[in-house]
């Protein structure tokens, strides 16, 4: 396969073949370079405005309680918890998937799962609330 990388404004052909580089070509970077920052600099802040939206809705509606929140970016794998049920602090509540890795969203506090506010497959970021707890 075959890499184009840009580094301190040269451009470096690289080759890979069964975990071999080899340098092919090298050669100075021109203006198109330097316009290419600023088109990925609109199209992530538009991105990033609808990502936000939805995690700001269901902020709005949630149940009064301790609020227990995603400590990382990913998905939610499986909910062992249920609205009503009683958990103790320690109790895993969640199974959030990060980086192939299952972890184990847990309970801050004991009390009575007040809300659920994630599905089964939902991506979360870090901070997105969870589940409530009252």
């Amino acid at each position: 396969m075959k890499y184009k990388v840009t580094l301190n404004k040269k451009v470096y052909e690289v080759e890979v073949e069964a975990g071999e580089a080899m340098l092919v070509d090298e050669y100075e970077a021109k203006a198109p370079v330097a316009s290419a920052p600023a088109a990925p600099v609109a199209a992530p802040v538009a991105a990033a405005a609808p990502a936000a939206a939805p995690a700001a809705a269901p902020a709005a509606g949630l149940a009064a309680g301790e609020v227990v929140k995603s400590p990382m970016p990913g998905n939610i794998l499986k909910i062992q918890c249920a609205v009503g049920q009683k958990v103790n602090e320690g109790d895993s509540l969640i199974i959030l998937e990060a980086m192939k890795m299952e972890n184990d969203v847990v309970a801050s506090k004991s009390g009575t799962v007040a809300q659920i506010v994630v599905t089964k497959g939902q991506v979360v970021e870090t901070g997105s609330p969870l589940v409530v707890i009252a």
